[in-house]
């Protein structure tokens, strides 16, 4: 048990000890100063002259967005297209089937949008092709996209009038080519020699110890895997995601892949610091999110080292922990934290399966996705952070009886209704998508001929059945994909309701603080005086905390109450 929590610890401040130069590193990047990785600017140069790129040119907040956005749309029509048709086109050496409108419409706006969000099993459900055309290529892109459009808001916080905000396009392109290609080349070759498959073979027959004959699956799996996890994307080139032997079969790949996982969002929290010279600010805000990572992590942590009650009361013991669902060459520790990373960071990868944790772990999974903003996705959780900010910096000044401002800019009506929208928007997807499956269960739970099949949904009844849709459309607002699995999703309704609820919950959160940014960042910056609420302290990051508490406790839970925490009661 000893080296357990020795292996957890080395993970976290292997993270934290990575992030701080790497965030100095990004701030260079960004702002475009010179940096290790200026060999890559003729590359860069052509990129931009293909895509017919003013690289020099600085765009207003609307015009980023409307390139946001747009060159998403593109790849979400590409994506869709390739998916529906995987079955005819070459690299599909096991045969898999092309995908059904529904599927493909939601495989690839999962992808699209950071989520990966899985109604297929990875291994069956797409060709090679796919896999490395469609999927890799979105875990890069998406991620990309987080990036720079956190990097967009680092504007608002220079003490500088500006009517532009940056390049959407240049910040993308750097994300990718000084980032995320480096890093996952790097992660990709431990991988590769750690036993993860890399090549291009079709399925391979085994016969194992029970001399059962058995197909296994592989792939150029290994650069995907890298991706997946340095992203925060999430997707598993396996059905069982990382809690497979090829995917993640090692202690040192858990440890690489979790490292990986957690080093963006975290480096993300630095490199605004630097980028924006207020390295206290930045502190502040790692500090609050930590806070928050450890109030989810230490409770998960104690549920799985104690066992299942139900198993103990029948007199058996449970000297490693709750052991169902976990991978014996990980254990409940390390699982643990795996869970709480990838829910709080948004990865939403796998060495175990949740729908197995502990009811009070599964609470902690979703409040890491309902609150979306402690360390969050790379770039997306500074995203989510900042619409919190802003309503932390109204309520203060109100409180104080001055006017709010944030960094001498004045916080008005106009942001504070974004931010209000926002925040009230998540709440509304996942619980009105929550409330609606539960109602067409409730309504026509019977019926396994109609377009939703709801009779095929769920394989445990009671709480654990409410908290496996509510699991399902909280991971698709929060861009998660994690999954409690007993959940029958692929079929019309899951495909098509978590598909819309994706998109609404990955582009609403951009498009909010960015515009907030772009317009503070039009205001006259008042330089700081006797009156000016400063925002670095500590007082002011107990403010961010009960903020995001209150906001997170009065809008979810209700609907813990009648999921896991009732389960978990149920068990006493």
């Amino acid at each position: 048990m000893t080296t357990e929590w020795m292996g957890v610890i080395a993970m976290y401040g292997l993270t934290v000890l990575l992030a701080i130069p790497l965030g100095k590193f990004l701030a260079t990047v960004f702002k475009g100063e010179p940096n290790a990785f200026d060999f890559m600017k003729p590359l860069e140069r052509l990129i931009y002259r293909l895509g017919g790129v003013d690289e020099t040119a600085n765009l207003s907040w609307q015009q980023n967005l409307r390139a946001l956005l747009t060159i998403n749309l593109v790849w979400l029509v590409l994506g869709f297209t390739l998916l529906v048709m995987q079955g005819s086109l070459p690299l599909n050496p096991d045969g898999n089937p092309s995908q059904t409108l529904d599927l493909a419409f939601n495989t690839a706006i999962s992808f699209l949008v950071n989520c990966d969000l899985q109604h297929y099993s990875g291994e069956t459900g797409l060709t090679y092709l796919t896999q490395l055309a469609v999927i890799t290529f979105l875990m890069f892109t998406s991620a990309a996209t987080g990036i720079a459009a956190a990097v967009l808001l680092f504007r608002s916080f220079i003490p500088q009038t500006a009517e532009t905000v940056g390049n959407f396009y240049v910040l993308f392109t750097r994300a990718i080519t000084r980032l995320l290609l480096p890093g996952a080349l790097v992660i990709s070759l431990v991988l590769v020699f750690s036993g993860v498959p890399a090549s291009f073979d079709g399925r391979d027959t085994i016969i194992t110890l029970q001399g059962d004959t058995v197909g296994v699956s592989r792939g150029p799996a290994a650069g995907m895997i890298a991706i997946k996890h340095l992203g925060t994307n999430g997707g598993g080139w396996f059905g069982a995601n990382s809690a497979h032997p090829l995917e993640n079969p090692t202690y040192l790949t858990n440890m690489v892949e979790m490292v990986a996982q957690m080093l963006i969002p975290v480096a993300m929290i630095f490199a605004l610091g630097f980028f924006v010279n207020r390295k206290r600010f930045a502190w502040m805000i790692y500090a609050v999110m930590t806070i928050g990572f450890f109030l989810l992590l230490i409770p998960t942590i104690i549920s799985e080292l104690g066992g299942n009650p139900a198993i103990t009361h029948m007199g058996i013991s449970q000297s490693t922990g709750a052991m169902e669902g976990k991978e014996v060459r990980f254990g409940p520790l390390a699982s643990a934290y795996w869970s709480i990373a990838t829910t709080v960071i948004s990865t939403g990868s796998v060495n175990s399966m949740h729908d197995s944790s502990m009811p009070l772990s599964g609470t902690m999974e979703l409040l890491g996705m309902m609150v979306n903003a402690f360390y969050g996705g790379a770039g997306a959780g500074l995203l989510n952070f900042y619409y919190f900010l802003i309503i932390a910096v109204f309520i203060s000044g109100l409180m104080v009886g001055r006017t709010p401002e944030l960094f001498g800019r004045k916080v008005e009506a106009r942001e504070i209704k974004i931010a209000s929208l926002v925040a009230l928007l998540s709440a509304l997807l996942v619980k009105g998508g929550t409330a609606l499956s539960a109602w067409i269960f409730v309504r026509y739970g019977g019926a396994s001929d109609w377009a939703v099949a709801p009779s095929a949904w769920l394989n445990n009844p009671g709480f654990h059945g409410f908290t496996e849709m509510l699991y399902e459309f909280t991971s698709a607002n929060a861009n998660n994909g994690s999954g409690f699995e007993g959940l029958g999703d692929n079929n019309f309704f899951w495909n098509y309701a978590t598909g819309i609820v994706l998109l609404f919950g990955r582009f609403i959160p951009i498009v909010g603080p960015v515009a907030i940014a772009g317009l503070l960042a039009r205001k006259k910056c008042v330089p700081a005086s006797s009156g000016t609420l400063p925002v670095d302290t500590p007082t002011f990051g107990l403010m961010i905390f009960a903020v995001i508490f209150i906001l997170t406790a009065l809008s979810f839970f209700p609907a813990l109450t009648l999921g896991p925490l009732a389960e978990f009661f149920s068990l006493k």
